[in-house]
């Protein structure tokens, strides 16, 4: 299991244990977090959108065009950040292990 670390979107801070191969989305919905991954991890429904720590950053895959334009749109009604990314874009691997990042507010 991998461990990371989570900011709720109400500012509590809890460590959740993610499964190798599931998706960042998976693995906080499956913590009872409040993301609700409408679109399945399909990159079309923004609710999986989290503000990722600089670690978080550096390990993971770059955002492909769907997911950018994900991001580009949610930014005309909540707040995107440089370090925004949608969970079920980011598969969970050893390389994530004690990564933080942030629930974004809900669109």
């Amino acid at each position: 299991m991998v461990a990371i670390a989570v900011t709720t979107r109400e500012g509590d801070d809890c460590v959740i244990d993610a499964a190798e191969g599931q998706s960042l989305m998976e693995a906080l919905r499956g913590a009872g977090l409040d993301v609700k991954g409408t679109c399945g991890g399909m990159c079309s429904c923004g609710s999986c959108h989290i503000y990722a720590s600089d670690a978080l950053l550096a390990v993971a895959p770059k955002a492909n065009l769907d997911e950018q334009d994900m991001l580009d749109a949610l930014a005309d009604v909540i707040e995107v950040r440089p370090c925004s990314r949608l969970g079920c874009q980011i598969p969970v691997t050893d390389a994530l292990d004690s990564v933080e990042l942030e629930i974004a507010p809900q669109i």
